[in-house]
Parts: C-alpha cells; structure tokens; sequence
C-alpha cells in the first residue's frame, strides 16, 4: 500500500474514533430524563453520569501520551478503542445507575487513550508541515461535527429506540475504527521513558474528591462531616501533587509551563469557558424536555442553532483574529457569550423557544469565536517542542471546566428547585413529611406526576409549581455562567497580547 494511501486511511481512522468519543460528550444530554425517569436517578446521579466519563478523560488524558511513548502510541490506541466499545456495551445493559456510572468511567478512560494518541498518530503519519496542518484541520473538524450531531442523533435514537442504543451505537463504530486501524495504523517504535505515577494518583485523587463534594453537597453532604474530610483530602492531594511535579525528573505537568502568564490564564479561561458550555447543555437538556414538554428528538433539534453558530464562529474566527488581533476576538467572544448567558435569566417555563433561540444562537456564536484563539494562544506561549504537553494541558483544562461546570451548576439547580418547591408545597399546607416525598420524586423524575400528589393538587398547579421551581434554579445558574464568561474576559484583556510571538511569550 503506498504512502498516500496510508495516510488518508490512517486520517479516516483517527477522525471515525474522534467522532465516536466526541459524539458521546454530547449524544448522552439530552437522554438524560429518560435515563431518570428509567433508572430513578436523582439530578445527582445525572451529574455523576456526565462526570463519571468527564473525570477520568480529564485525568489521564497526559498519562496517555507518556503511555503511549513507553508501550507504543498504536497499541494504546487500539487498547482505549477495545475499553471504550467494551464500556458502550455495559451502559447499554446497564440494569442499574451504579453499573451505568461505572460503565462511564471506563468510557472515560477509553476516551483518555483515544484523544491524544490520535492527534500525535497524524502529527507522525504527515510529517510534512502543510500536509499535517490539513490533517490537523480535518480531524478538529470532526470535533464540530460531532458536536452539531450529538443532541439530534442521541434525540432520534432515544425516541425510537430507548436510552440505551446512543451508547450501543458506539459498538459498530468501534469495531470499524479498530479493524482499519490495526491493518493500517503505522506502529511508532515506543521510546524508553519513565511514568509519573505519583502525580497521577495525587491528580486522581484531587479530581475525585473535589467533584464528589460538589456533586452530592445537593444530598445534604455538606451538613456532614464527611465533606469536610472530603475536602481536606482534595486540599493535601494537590498540594502534594505540586510538591511532586516540582521535583519529578519525568513529571506529568511540567509546572514551568505555568511561569507564562498568557499560558495560564488562557488554560483558566478554558476552564471557565467549558464550564458555561457544558453545564448549558445539560441544564437546558432537561428544561425542554422536563419543563417545556420537547421529546428528546425535538429537544435535540433545538440545539442545532446553538451547534451550527458555534461551529460557523469557529472558522471564521481566524480570519476575524487575523485582521483584528486573537486579544480582541477572545474578549469580544467571551463578553458576547456573557450576555447571551444573561438573557437566559428573563425565561419562563412557558416562554416561546423563538425567544430562546437568539440567546442560544448568540451564546454559540460567542464561544465558537473564543475557542480557536485560545487553542492557538496555548500553543504559541509554550516553546515548540512542548507543543503536544500544552495541547494535552489544555484538553485537561476543558474536561475539568466541563467536571466543575455540571458538579456545581447541578448543585445550584437543584438546591434553587427544591427551596423554591418547598414554597410551593407550604403554600397548600401540607404536612411537612409529604413535602419531602414529593420534593424527592421531582427530583428523582422530573416533571413526572408523583403517585402520593393530594387528590386536591390539580396536575396543572403540580406543573407550574414544578416549572417555576426548575426556572428558578436555572436563572441562578446562568447568572453564575455569565459572571465566569465575564471574569474570563477581563483575564484574556489584561493578560494576554493582541498576537503571539512565541519566542517573546514564553519565559524559561
């Protein structure tokens, strides 16, 4: 098989198991009040849902490509592809939320091997710098892709055939990525180099016990003194991966990287940003379908705008940073995704999703036109030869952007749903023991009229009560949303520099 042809299979191979891992970032949102409503999973156990495959992405993700050096990047690739379809297949069977949970965090660990290692499988298979850029282009591409198709294709398949089949879906899609890859994928010989397993336990550990805390602190885990050993772990765990990273020989996260202002706060910046994205999508993913009565397929469509503007922003937001500096396009993103993030504080449970869509439409527009500039400004302010770490780093730092976003936006949602539900249920007079089963099975199944409701609760006050309860908690959350965006502005204004020269940028 000539060189040519290697390429562009290999390409179609790194793109197809792109597009899997990144379909299942958004496919599962709006599967989400089936999933409760089948499974009996509080607003909680959604959030661990989401975290349980975001988590150990997040974690490993550096891991990965060090793996990746030591045994050969071919063969972890091909192992996070036989992880990730085997854990596909457990969801779908999944009788239970702890085997579903459990069966993320594998998919998780999948997606850890699959992101990284593909994108330095290209950067070796097209060595010639324009090829590889093309290459590189095409593979980001599909990540778009990926994300207008989610919430429509997991709608239809949740629709017609149950919860279950967006994850059975990744199964044929596995084993088409798997067979060409291991006929085609070129083997890189492995490099002798050593694995940084303290700071990886340290990191795991941080993650695990910060998102744990914020996740349950909706199930009264902050009256308990669990939180605050839960806490204090998270503390001692990062300090001591700070400690180890510094005086690591191989460490996992080279700590002078951070010396770069522009470095650091861009990949803060990442954080907030992804914070706001992914906590919208999956409050809005049960806004429409629990509050405003949307079947997943239509929900899914509804996203679509919000999808396609993020997308269009995106290519169009190099050529706009081109002529008007990468300072000025990030700050105008991010200012424009903050209003468009405020303005969701003037819904309604019945408000018209016309109203809704210029929001929506606006928010996209003003993330996609932030991404590209960020990516490019964490690359240009570490040296060259740190390229692939800064890459690495920054896809960490949007996966713990997308843990913290649905850990604490979830928590807020439902910490305003159930105050503002309790009021509600005061108002009828009811004794208070009822209060607290009802308030437990909103939580548990959405708008789901609980069996113990008062024959003298009509269905109608049932539902606005539990609308108006869900809208409060959603205009808190996207009031916290908008202030992040706008606290990212005002970091990327002050720190960082209309272009990037690298060798000016970065300080050894």
């Amino acid at each position: 098989m000539n060189q040519s042809r290697v390429q562009a299979i290999t390409l179609g191979a790194m793109c197809f198991a792109m597009f899997m891992t990144n379909l299942d970032d958004t496919v599962i949102n709006v599967a989400l009040p089936k999933i409760q409503m089948s499974l009996g999973s509080g607003v909680s156990g959604l959030q661990w849902i989401l975290n349980a495959y975001t988590l150990p992405a997040a974690s490993l993700v550096l891991t990965s490509g060090t793996l990746g050096d030591i045994y050969g990047r071919k063969r972890v690739f091909l192992t996070g592809l036989v992880i990730f379809t085997i854990a596909s297949i457990i969801c779908g069977f999944a009788p239970n939320l702890n085997i579903l949970i459990a069966g993320r965090v594998l998919q998780g660990i999948g997606a850890a091997a699959l992101i990284p290692i593909s994108l330095s499988i290209l950067t070796h298979t097209f060595p010639e710098p324009k090829e590889q850029a093309k290459a590189i282009g095409l593979w980001s591409a599909v990540s778009g892709l990926a994300l207008v198709a989610g919430p429509l294709v997991g709608g239809l398949l949740v629709d017609s055939l149950g919860w279950q089949s967006i994850f059975f879906l990744n199964v044929p899609l596995g084993a088409i990525a798997f067979a060409i890859s291991s006929r085609v994928v070129p083997v890189i010989n492995p490099k002798k180099q050593s694995l940084d397993l303290p700071g990886l336990v340290l990191s795991i550990v941080f993650l695990a016990a910060l998102t744990y805390t914020l996740t349950e602190s909706n199930n009264g885990i902050w009256q308990s003194p669990l939180v605050v050993w839960l806490l204090t772990i998270a503390g001692l765990s990062f300090v001591a991966f700070l400690v180890v990273e510094s005086y690591s020989s191989h460490p996992m996260l080279p700590l002078h990287l951070f010396r770069n202002p522009t470095f650091t706060v861009v990949n803060f910046v990442s954080i907030l940003l992804f914070f706001t994205i992914i906590s919208l999508l999956f409050i809005f993913s049960l806004f429409l379908q629990q509050v405003q009565g949307y079947s997943a397929a239509a929900a899914g469509v509804r996203f679509l705008p919000m999808n396609a503007a993020f997308v269009t922003a995106s290519l169009f937001s190099g050529w706009i940073a081109a002529r008007l500096g990468w300072r000025f396009t990030m700050t105008t993103g991010l200012i424009l995704a903050s209003i468009a993030t405020l303005l969701f504080t003037q819904i309604n449970a019945d408000t018209e999703y016309a109203k809704i869509l210029w929001s929506l439409m606006l928010s996209g527009f003003g993330s996609g036109l932030t991404l590209p500039p960020l990516t490019a400004a964490a690359l240009n302010s570490a040296p060259s030869s740190k390229a692939g770490i800064a890459s690495a780093l920054l896809n960490m730092s949007t996966r713990i952007g997308g843990v913290l976003g649905i850990a604490i936006q979830g928590t807020i949602l439902t910490q305003w749903l159930t105050l503002d539900l309790k009021r509600s249920l005061m108002s009828w007079n009811l004794p208070y023991n009822l209060q607290e089963r009802l308030i437990a099975d909103a939580l548990h199944g959405g708008a789901k009229v609980p069996s113990d409701l008062p024959t003298n609760i009509s269905l109608l006050a049932w539902h606005q009560a539990f609308g108006n309860a869900f809208v409060s908690g959603l205009h808190a959350a996207v009031l916290v949303a908008s202030v992040a965006l706008l606290v990212g502005a005002i970091l990327i204004l002050v720190f960082v520099p209309s272009t990037f020269n690298q060798s000016s940028t970065y300080k050894k």
